[in-house]
């Protein structure tokens, strides 16, 4: 019953995708790209951070690296000669070619790759300090890029990036993720990365080797935020350093303690909530007139009354909307 379930939810979604991509507006469609994009990253980040309990803030230099991966690889040869106008593109740039669904991949390995290597100097520290290390990475991640233009043209950044990430590709990927990760979450890998979580010394005690589960929580991660950076790129079709801030990172994090640090349902529900929200209050911004007297318009309103509406939200949910547990398990207990 449990599987019947579960296969026509994914049918319901993937007919929904469709009949959004074949009916919606543009405008409609750029917003749900864009939560879908940010579910993502969100579902990913999850994984390092509410699951595993590493307070790891590194997503915005995986995403970095899917996005100037999956552009790289995309871009046609001549585009390439023709954009890198500091100095000419190195030779590897421009043997680096792929069609959409490869270029995507590779820009999620190569970050899973980065994030192997990192794994060494991360998990020697616990805590604040393995915050602070991360963090660093998203900034070390920027300034190459800023600081290397014969390998992402510096400052300026990629332009006229082909334009492959509609909503079917990201609604379908998003699908995936969500899946895989459910997977994970309660597979024998996912028991043990809760149990580092909860407490790493007993974990260690019961034969646990904390660090390999910890660095395969950050490879997955990292793998599902390049592929999330890669269809960023696709969709934006112009990338700089600007966009790969901390501030990405910190809407990541939002994101996830809305949702409730360990569950993907939770994640979901708050990615539609934060950024769907973000979108649907932008009329607060335009003139508003309350019985007919004009209030004039005020740029900002949209953030102030976004940020009141969450400050609200986390204090009536403070584990969350979901806490550590999934939607239908909720919902299961309720049957019961």
């Amino acid at each position: 019953m449990k599987i019947i379930r579960n296969i026509l939810l994914i049918i319901a979604t993937l007919l929904f995708i469709y009949y959004a991509q074949n009916t919606f507006d543009s405008y409609t469609l750029s917003i749900l790209s864009n939560i879908g994009i940010f579910a993502i990253l969100a579902l990913s980040y999850n994984l390092i951070n509410g699951v595993a309990g590493q307070f790891s803030l590194e997503p915005n230099g995986f995403v970095a690296i899917g996005a100037y991966f999956t552009a790289i690889l995309l871009l046609p040869t001549d585009t390439k000669v023709d954009m890198f106008a500091l100095v000419d593109p190195a030779p590897i740039i421009l043997q680096m070619k792929a069609q959409f669904i490869p270029a995507i991949i590779i820009g999620g390995i190569a970050a899973s790759i980065v994030a192997m290597f990192l794994s060494f100097p991360v998990f020697r520290v616990r805590g604040d300090y393995l915050a602070i290390v991360t963090l660093g990475f998203g900034f070390i991640i920027r300034i190459f890029a800023i600081n290397n233009p014969a390998y992402t043209n510096g400052a300026m950044g990629l332009n006229d990036i082909p334009s492959n990430a509609n909503f079917i590709w990201i609604g379908i990927i998003a699908l995936i993720t969500f899946i895989i990760m459910i997977h994970i979450i309660y597979s024998k890998y996912g028991r043990a990365m809760k149990s580092v979580r909860d407490d790493e010394d007993a974990a260690t005690a019961m034969g646990i080797n904390t660090f390999k589960i910890k660095t395969y929580a950050f490879m997955t991660s990292a793998f599902f935020e390049g592929i999330g950076g890669g269809l960023l790129a696709s969709m934006l079709t112009t990338i700089t350093p600007d966009q790969f801030s901390f501030l990405l990172t910190f809407q990541l994090l939002i994101i996830i303690v809305l949702g409730g640090l360990g569950s993907m349902s939770g994640a979901l529900i708050a990615t539609i909530l934060v950024m769907g929200g973000m979108e649907w209050l932008r009329f607060l911004d335009d003139n508003i007139i309350i019985f007919g007297t004009d209030l004039g318009a005020h740029p900002g309103t949209r953030m102030v009354v976004f940020s009141i509406l969450l400050i609200i939200m986390m204090l009536f949910a403070r584990k969350g909307l979901l806490g550590d547990k999934e939607l239908f398990n909720y919902f299961k207990k309720k049957s019961q």
